[in-house]
């Protein structure tokens, strides 16, 4: 069995934290382990954590999400609940600069629109957001109005569609049902993919496209997803062999103190609730020209 250094350290949250669409959950999971885990594991661990929670402190301000600001205040109640009072003080003047930074880039990325800054061309946009994962996608989305209509694109979506639910133009589901608003081009009327996704995502009952994170038994540990797939590399191993089991925020503390999953014990409320950029995957409606 391994140390809890050493599967805290494969948990990968240091590495993490600068990712936009992961830095959330990854406040949330420090958030956990220093109320769950903190005070029974060793010494050298305890000092990492600390580090790792200044860490997420510091990043803040790179962060442009509301979700990213709740997490980091997730981490400072927990701070004050759980850590010695020197390690608190530090801890807690790094998150009140943190804020005062993050509030000060956000006024001064509000009068930079305001004052009618360069932007990509819309076409330019879409094809760098072809590279995105789902995740990432939907962060994009909430940086600002442009890109939240860019990241609704109909082909950015039917190309998520068919990476989670199968090939897009043979699904006769989809198409028998009319699954989804229907949208206007060049050709005539198609599938407004984005909202076929939505459904198609809602109506399952896989808690595996509704966690970030999965138990690879082909690496033994923890790992973050990329659209359902660990997002290690695996020499020889089709990914579509590999296996995966969803693993909750709640669930990373029992890994960490003595290495086991009750993967049983899951909730789907639990996972519901997650504050994730899932939870406003879709807080913005794209204009139509035309609905049917």
């Amino acid at each position: 069995m391994s140390k809890p250094l050493e599967r805290y350290q494969k948990l990968g949250l240091k590495e993490s934290l600068p990712r936009i669409h992961r830095y959330p959950l990854a406040c949330k999971e420090l958030s956990l382990i220093l109320r769950g885990a903190y005070k029974k594991i060793p010494k050298n661990l305890q000092s990492l954590i600390f580090q790792d929670t200044l860490t997420a402190f510091r990043l803040l301000p790179r962060m442009q999400t509301r979700n990213a600001v709740l997490a980091a205040h997730l981490l400072l109640q927990s701070v004050e609940a759980t850590l010695p009072k020197q390690k608190k003080n530090a801890a807690v003047t790094e998150y009140k600069n943190a804020m005062v930074a993050h509030k000060r880039r956000t006024k001064a990325r509000q009068e930079e629109n305001v004052s009618g800054s360069t932007q990509l061309p819309q076409d330019v946009l879409v094809h760098i957001f072809s590279f995105l994962d789902m995740q990432s996608l939907v962060s994009v989305g909430l940086v600002c109005w442009l890109w939240n209509i860019t990241a609704s694109e109909n082909n950015l979506w039917r190309a998520q569609y068919t990476t989670f639910f199968g090939n897009s133009d043979n699904d006769a589901m989809i198409k028998g049902r009319q699954i989804g608003r229907l949208v206007e081009d060049e050709e005539g009327y198609t599938l407004f993919w984005r909202e076929a996704f939505k459904r198609a995502y809602l109506g399952s009952s896989s808690k595996k496209l509704k966690s970030s994170r999965g138990y690879c038994r082909d690496c033994n540990t923890i790992v973050w997803l990329d659209n359902m797939k660990c997002s290690n590399e695996h020499t020889g191993l089709n990914s579509e062999n590999q296996q995966i089991k969803p693993v909750l925020p709640s669930q990373v503390v029992g890994y960490l103190l003595d290495d086991s999953l009750s993967m049983a014990s899951s909730s789907d409320s639990d996972s519901d609730s997650d504050g994730g950029p899932f939870s406003r995957l879709w807080a913005y409606q794209r204009p139509l020209s035309k609905t049917q």
